[in-house]
């Protein structure tokens, strides 16, 4: 664990060095620390990072899946290369919109999947207060 800042090699990061206190999973509506995401992922949780400019009809999916899948986060990620990025320890999908079928099923293949060091733990009690 690391209490500083980390310069990842990925954006957003799927692992490495992170920060003591994992984020809780939910929907955010303003960007998290990024170190405290990645404990998450090591914890089993897919981190679903978008655009700050993404269409409400998007953000309103992604709200819904954050509150269905209970190893789910999602956040804005300002300096994102595509709309929406699904990234779990180790793992990660560029898509073009958060309608695209590949969200569910790397959601489903991922969360809480065995690429996660840490998996099994709970995604709640961490730091953080999803909408």
């Amino acid at each position: 664990h690391t209490s500083t800042p980390v310069a990842y090699p990925q954006t957003p990061p799927v692992g490495g060095p992170h920060a003591p206190q994992f984020q809780d999973c939910g929907f955010y509506a303003a960007p998290i620390v990024t170190e405290n995401a990645v404990h998450s992922l090591e914890r089993g949780a897919v981190w679903i990072t978008y655009r700050p400019d993404l269409p409400p009809g998007e953000l309103d999916a992604l709200r819904r899946l954050a509150r269905r899948e209970r190893l789910v986060l999602v956040s804005p990620y300002p300096e994102l290369p595509v709309p929406v990025v699904a990234s779990a320890w180790g793992r990660q999908l560029r898509l073009d919109s958060a309608d695209d079928s590949r969200l569910g099923r790397f959601v489903r293949i991922f969360q809480n999947g065995l690429q996660a060091p840490e998996r099994g733990r709970k995604c709640t009690g961490g730091i953080g207060t999803p909408r």
